[in-house]
């Protein structure tokens, strides 16, 4: 098949060379056209379910809102957790499927299990609303919009109803959250002094407002031969007009709302949350993306908008850009990755050119690097899959490798070549006779190396969950790109070593091999006898080292994923519960000061609270600061510790320090955004926060813990105001009646909408701020007893209480989270002594547990699967070799490059950050399939020799030097490439692909230098009986029929 495949290729070479340029055209016409992220899509199919109850205590929302809807949705199909945070008006429910659940299905599911629900919900809370189909990765930009002179009201208002409508236009954008400033609303502000002096009800006063502002439809009217359509002009957004409308008439007077109300425009209240930009009042606008959208290219767009809308605002309005950009972190990455690729290439370039010393066989065995490629791009395209630093990672780990197979036969063809242009010209055969027979040569092991490596990567395909998902890509690449590689080898280099190594050299000088693979081989053969001498103490002293290696393996630290390096810190600050929105506001400002303090630091915007129907269910006693930074002098874990020591001069405060990705991954795998979460279950949440608190002192002195938080789950103050149901009886009020009274007079409630050309605005029926701004004030306050004006305190008892802040829960039972960071130590460390803490010195009441969650998870998870896959993947290495070599010893020697690879991977581990994370095993499976490709030219080499009728002896001496090229030149090639990804690990991009480049790369090193002299013992070893006499016969091993090219 292999022969056919080769003699096609030779017989049809401009067949060959078209089809390459076509695939050439295609790929490169492709990539420039594909889209571009940063990573792969990791979100794990979640459905948001967001329900406004307003002015509800957080008892409530959990009791009314968020128990009836988790219900409903627990166990429907392939639900896998369901999590929620109730808090003052406001309930939010996470839906999280199992992965691979169609997220279109799911959003169906959920929206059935809804439609239940409806009815059991009380009449004053809105309906549950859907999040918008996004993904963790999907907040795409932070706009922050400020002005000078223009007021905060404006300010909301444009950005509401100009910039939003205007973003959420934008093809691909799924959501627009517009935080900060003043809503505008039309208020009608009762005062209970002037209602009771006209003895006006409130039940009268709803029963006018009510709608008051909506047209009304009058039918059509047909008259002289025309159709009229008859409106009852109600609306207005004129205050006098809506201060004329009439209550009732007492003694032919009519009295009006604006007797006994003020009418005007004022900023809707409560407030939720404010925003600040580098100190100052703002609006901040988040922009989310749709699943499936290019982020380069939405970005773009945005800033054309941007820039369009910018022309019509007030001169100013000033809109930024720069607080949040996910587009700078790709570009970044993918640049960074695209770097190491390019001097990865010209290292490559480099050993070529070294080792062969000629511009033809360089060429030719380059030519691989861009077709192989661009297949590998054409692959993913193919598969749905996009371009992002994983998938260019896998490209930039594999170019090294790319050449190999084309070196091999490049080498063994240009040997031969050289061989017969040596032989009388009776006896030399034709060009292509010979690049025939020197490609059928090699054609079994390049083929089962490449099978090989890719047996020692399908592991990385059986990982689940998000570590699956962001792996696959750099798989896929790697492999589509080896696969082009080899068939390129097998039919594209042949054709051009025809065309370029056909005619031999002007000058008709003998040709030799370059001066530098000369010395090497001398070199190599001294060391090589050397060796066979004295295999004992080379194979003692290897063994020891590998004892020594897998002793350090089993002490690394152990992580889930290195850190992030995404250009941008992600503050959280949290003051206890009860504080106001303004003193937590002012909080954040001298966060935001510390914080601009920092020289790195570019800019930083605040969240403080949260946006209407926004899944982020921020209180107001959380503040959210992004910070872009900029590296100069200072590495970035300087920089993070300088934040951490300034800002613990905020008193009474949680804090976390993260990034904003990162703190989206640790939010999807845990629920909370910290790589450690102890979540603690019970039922009393003051109980639930002692306890927690226990937990926090216990565990704060463990090396490596930062950012020791445990949620604000405390109680905060209340104003009860409970019925006096018998003297109400008294007076004839119902208890729906004194319903309406605390809803309207102090919640306020809106009752109709103002319409300024296309914007409405809300029309809101409250008490006015003087008479309620007080609890004594709110005791007195002036209500109606069927005629009768009396005071809120006759019928009421109002009373000062505590509730809870945030009620957190998760699969039906009520939770608190005490989270941490971690820095400068491994994760699986930090976790290990936490739990040993926990169990040792925590005592825990009954119905209450502990679960821990985090990124460890998923990394314990991942280890196993790797293990449990990785021995199948070296049981089917086994079986390639055994089928390519029908020895079983033969296969046991070429596996020993194994341990030897092993070697050296550990070694760079512990050497660099010690920590072994999941890249880095990965790194150790995919070293075990390139290294094994060293041991198979060894050994296909013997065995031909041998087959010539060489003794095993001279086979090894002879077969050893004839490898020593290409062998050196594939290692050098596959290891040099990756030493851009290595020593690249801080930058964005590089992430992940640097533990894997650093284990490859410290593993060939070894595996080749101890290959070489290894594999050679272990042949003669296992041949024992025919190399015997030999060895006995001569103190040091002669070598024969020899023929070596020393001059």
């Amino acid at each position: 098949m292999l022969n056919k495949i080769i003699k096609f290729s030779l017989n049809n070479r401009v067949v060959v060379l078209v089809a390459s340029l076509l695939l050439m055209l295609a790929g490169t016409y492709t990539a420039v056209n594909m889209e571009v992220d940063v990573f792969p899509d990791l979100n794990a199919p979640t459905v948001v379910v967001m329900t406004e109850a307003r002015g509800m205590a957080p008892e409530e929302v959990e009791r009314l809102v968020t128990f009836p809807v988790e219900t409903a949705l627990n166990g429907a199909t392939d639900v896998r957790r369901v999590r929620s945070s109730s808090t003052t008006g406001f309930s939010i429910v996470w839906v999280e499927f199992n992965w691979g659940t169609d997220i279109y299905r799911a959003r169906q599911i959920v929206s059935e299990k809804l439609a239940v629900v409806n009815d059991q919900l009380p009449s004053n809370v809105g309906n549950p609303t859907l999040g918008p189909q996004s993904s963790i990765l999907g907040e795409l930009m932070i706009i922050g919009v400020t002005a000078d002179s223009t007021s905060l009201q404006d300010l909301r208002t444009l950005s509401d109803w100009t910039i939003r409508p205007r973003l959420l236009s934008t093809g691909g954008v799924a959501q627009v959250t517009v935080l900060g400033g003043e809503i505008k609303e039309y208020q009608i502000l009762l005062d209970p002094g002037k209602m009771k002096h006209y003895n006006i009800g409130l039940n009268e006063v709803i029963d006018v407002v009510t709608e008051m502002n909506q047209n009304a439809a009058g039918g059509v009217l047909y008259e002289y031969g025309n159709e009229f359509i008859i409106r009852g002009v109600l609306s207005t957004n004129k205050i006098p007009s809506l201060g004329k409308a009439v209550i009732k008439t007492v003694n032919n007077v009519p009295i009006l709302i604006e007797n006994i109300a003020e009418v005007k425009i004022g900023d809707k209240a409560p407030k939720l949350g404010m925003a600040s930009n580098d100190g100052k009042a703002a609006v901040l606008i988040t922009v989310t993306k749709q699943p499936a959208t290019s982020t380069l290219e939405l970005t773009d767009k945005l800033d054309a908008s941007l820039a369009d809308l910018q022309k019509q605002l007030p001169a100013d309005v000033k809109i930024t850009t720069d607080i949040f950009r996910q587009a700078r972190f790709i570009d970044n990455s993918i640049n960074n990755v695209q770097k190491s690729l390019y001097e990865g290439g010209i290292f490559v370039v480099i050993v070529l050119v070294i080792f062969l010393m000629n511009a033809r066989t360089t060429i030719i065995s380059l030519v691989t690097i861009p077709l192989s490629l661009v297949f590998a791009i054409l692959s993913l395209k193919f598969m749905g899959l996009t371009i992002n630093t994983m998938s260019l990672g896998g490209m930039a780990i594999a170019i090294g490798s790319l050449v190999d197979d084309a070196i091999v036969d490049v080498e063994n063809v240009f040997k031969r070549l050289r061989e017969n242009r040596q032989k009388p010209k009776e006896l030399q055969k034709t060009v292509l006779n010979v690049v025939f027979d020197a490609s059928k040569e090699v054609r079994m092991p390049i083929l089962y190396s490449t099978f090989i490596i890719i047996a020692s990567f399908v592991p990385l395909f059986f990982l689940s969950g998000m570590e699956g998902r962001m792996l696959a890509p750099l798989g896929v690449a790697f492999i589509m790109a080896l696969i082009a590689s080899t068939v390129v080898a097998l039919t594209l280099t042949p054709v051009l070593c025809s065309y370029l190594l056909g005619k031999p050299r002007k000058d008709d000088k003998p040709e030799r091999e370059p001066y530098i693979v000369r010395k090497l081989k001398i070199v190599y053969e001294v060391a090589l006898k050397w060796t066979l001498k004295y295999k004992k103490w080379v194979l003692g002293g290897t063994g020891v080292v590998l004892v020594i290696a897998v002793i350090i393996f089993f002490s690394l630290g152990r992580s889930f994923l290195p850190p992030f390096n995404e250009g941008s810190f992600t503050v959280s600050i949290s003051s206890m519960p009860g504080i106001s929105l303004e003193e937590s506001d002012k909080m954040g400002r001298i966060a935001e000061d510390i914080l601009l303090s920092i020289p790195e630091v570019q800019t930083v915007g605040r969240k403080t609270g949260r946006a209407e129907l926004d899944e982020h269910a921020l209180g107001v006693n959380v503040s959210e600061i992004e910070a872009p930074f900029i590296l100069d002098k200072r590495s970035k874990d300087e920089v993070l510790a300088e934040i951490r020591e300034k800002i613990k001069v905020l008193p009474g405060v949680n804090i976390e320090i993260g990034a904003p990705i990162s703190h989206r991954i640790d939010a999807m795998l845990s629920g909370t955004r910290a790589n450690i979460a102890i979540k603690l279950f019970g039922t009393d949440l003051n109980k639930m926060f002692s306890i927690g608190n226990q937990i926090k002192a216990n565990i704060q002195d463990i090396e490596g813990i930062a950012d020791l938080n445990v949620e604000q789950q405390v109680e905060r103050p209340q104003l009860k105001i409970e019925p006096k149901r018998e003297v109400m009886a008294k007076y004839g009020i119902t208890l729906p009646d004194f319903a309406k009274i605390v809803n309207v007079m102090l919640a306020g409630e809106v009752v109709s909408q103002v319409y300024e050309e296309n914007r409405s605005f809300d029309l809101t029926l409250k008490v006015n701020d003087d008479s309620r701004e007080t609890a004594e004030r709110i005791k007195n306050l002036i209500v109606d007893a069927n005629g009768r004006k009396i005071p809120l305190s006759n019928i009421a008892e109002i009373t000062s209480s505590t509730g809870p802040n945030t009620i957190n829960r998760e699969n039906v039972a009520r939770k608190i989270v005490i989270s941490a960071n971690v820095a400068g130590r491994d994760l699986r460390g930090v976790v290990n002594d936490i739990q040993d803490i926990v169990n040792e010195k925590i005592e825990l009441p009954e119905g209450y547990h502990i679960e821990y969650g985090g990124q460890f998870e998923s990394e314990q998870a991942a280890s196993r699967t790797l293990l449990i896959t990785s021995i199948f993947s070296i049981l089917a290495i086994f079986m390639l070799l055994f089928a390519q070599f029908k020895s079983i010893n033969q296969s046991v020697v070429i596996l020993l490059n194994l341990p030897l690879a092993l070697i050296g991977g550990v070694f760079a581990i512990f050497f660099t950050n010690g920590v072994l994370s999941i890249p880095a095993i990965i790194g150790f499976i995919s070293l075990f399939g390139i290294a094994t490709r060293n041991g198979m030219l060894l050994i296909s080499r013997y065995n031909d020799l041998v087959a010539e009728g060489y003794s095993k002896l001279d086979a090894v001496m002879t077969g050893s030097l004839d490898r020593l090229n290409p062998i050196l030149m594939t290692a050098l090639t596959s290891g040099l490439a990756l030493i851009p990804l290595a020593l690249g690990g801080d930058l964005p991009g590089n992430e992940i692909q640097s533990p894997m480049a650093k284990v490859i790369l410290g593993g060939l090193l070894t595996s080749t230098l101890l290959n070489g002299f290894i594999i050679p013992i272990m042949y003669l070893i296992t041949n024992r009986k025919v190399v015997e006499t030999e060895i006995l016969d001569n103190e040091e091993p002669e070598v024969n029929n020899t023929k070596l090219e020393l001059e």
